[in-house]
């Protein structure tokens, strides 16, 4: 088996060498809009998408988070090393029309000369929780600090590397209102410990809208608190949703802000490819994430229009979907917990993935799209109990070959039918 493995490496070889060749010193990738379409512009200069696969490791989930990673020990009876590994990973990934290394992916893989982006969490390294959606304080001087020093620390040795297409602030941010919890963001802030930041300026937030006056507090909230510090919605109406969609606007504004200049500030050769939203996301939002140079989304839907539309009316930005899947049930997981919609074999999964990434594309604003991800979850689960078909591979490294045919065509026409995009 090594010995197949080692022959099928040296004749596909030259995919994964010919990589460096494609960025050469003169340039970085950066996005353009010609004639009426936004692309992403390559360092050669040339129009492209990025189209990329999530997780792509070696040692992948384990199960349970704590258990043995199944991919892992089933690779590791394959590949002679983990080099051999890398080696053969980029060039599956380039015969099925993949250009780019998404989220979460080894950092080894940067070295070989394909495009590749990297997760900075800079709220989940300043306070942040995203597991439980605990928001960070973006008024905590600390928080500015930690961005700066993140980016000093990761983004500025990186400010000369032609590979890097660019960085993800954080992961899928709590924003108000979601799984996670039914606070608002100032709800959220108003909690926040006596003292911190945050919640001064929420309370500060609520006087300047009401002129000092807490009698207009409570009859527009229809409430009875003594002082600003005390108040909390009996039950939601107009004014209620009105302060609430202004302070988040502010709060994005400022979370923006500060990674925008810590991250430019360090490397402003490269992009900012914004906190890659999950799903729906409140206007209020995404009038923040303006100064990002593409704003990210997971979008796990069939149709990703309706979605990616209003994020691109609202920003006026180009986007990328950093996250997209479906899920077969022939597969042989049990694909109960997860994102994404199932469908019932990989023949509807391929369709599924062409009908998408088409529909994506006839939106003139996008500039790519991760599949997420390259192997399957264990089917015993992973950290959170995820236990779904999202591989282009199984956990034992074996291609979905009907999936993966049509993956690859479907990304060998992708950059013909984003010339067609049309509002």
């Amino acid at each position: 088996m090594k010995i197949r493995i080692l022959r099928l490496l040296i004749a596909l070889s030259s995919l994964v060498l010919l990589a460096p060749s494609a960025f050469p010193q003169q340039g970085y990738f950066h996005v353009e809009q010609r004639e009426g379409i936004w692309w992403l512009i390559d360092p050669d200069g040339k129009p492209a998408l990025s189209i990329g696969v999530n997780h792509v490791a070696w040692e992948p989930d384990k199960i349970k988070g704590t258990g043995p990673a199944p991919y892992r020990e089933a690779v590791a009876k394959i590949y002679p090393d983990r080099n051999a590994w890398e080696l053969m990973t980029l060039a599956r990934l380039r015969l099925w029309g993949f250009n780019s290394i998404g989220a979460w992916s080894d950092a080894e893989l940067w070295t070989h000369g394909v495009a590749y982006t990297a997760i900075l969490n800079i709220a989940a390294r300043s306070g942040a929780d995203w597991w439980h959606g605990k928001p960070v304080d973006v008024y905590d001087p600390r928080s500015e600090k930690t961005a700066q020093d993140i980016a000093q620390e990761f983004c500025a040795p990186r400010a000369g590397d032609h590979a890097l297409l660019g960085y993800f602030s954080d992961n899928e941010l709590r924003w108000g209102r979601d799984w996670r919890g039914k606070e608002s963001m100032l709800e959220m802030y108003l909690k926040l410990p006596e003292g911190a930041a945050g919640r001064t300026r929420a309370i500060e937030f609520l006087r300047e809208r009401y002129g000092g006056d807490v009698a207009k507090l409570n009859s527009a909230w229809r409430i009875k608190v003594k002082d600003f510090a005390s108040a909390a919605p009996l039950a939601e109406n107009e004014a209620f949703k009105a302060d609430v969609e202004a302070f988040l606007e502010q709060v994005a504004a400022r979370y923006f802000e500060i990674c925008a200049r810590a991250i430019k500030s360090a490397d402003p050769n490269h992009l900012f490819l914004g906190a890659r939203f999950a799903g729906r996301v409140p206007d209020a939002v995404l009038r923040g994430a303006k100064v990002c140079d593409i704003v990210s989304i997971n979008v796990y839907e069939f149709d990703p229009r309706r979605t990616v539309q209003q994020v691109a009316q609202v920003t006026g930005r180009p986007l990328l979907i950093g996250e997209f899947a479906f899920r077969a049930e022939d597969a042989g997981l049990p694909n109960t917990r997860g994102a994404g919609p199932k469908v019932p074999n990989q023949r509807a999964r391929a369709k599924a993935y062409t009908d998408y990434v088409n529909w994506l594309l006839s939106v003139p604003e996008a500039v790519g799209y991760h599949w997420f991800e390259w192997c399957d979850e264990p089917k015993e689960g992973r950290f959170d109990g995820e236990d779904s078909n999202y591989g282009l591979v199984d956990i034992k490294d074996k291609p979905y070959e009907e999936f993966v045919n049509t993956v690859k065509a479907t990304n060998e026409a992708a950059v013909e039918v984003h010339k067609r995009a049309a509002r």
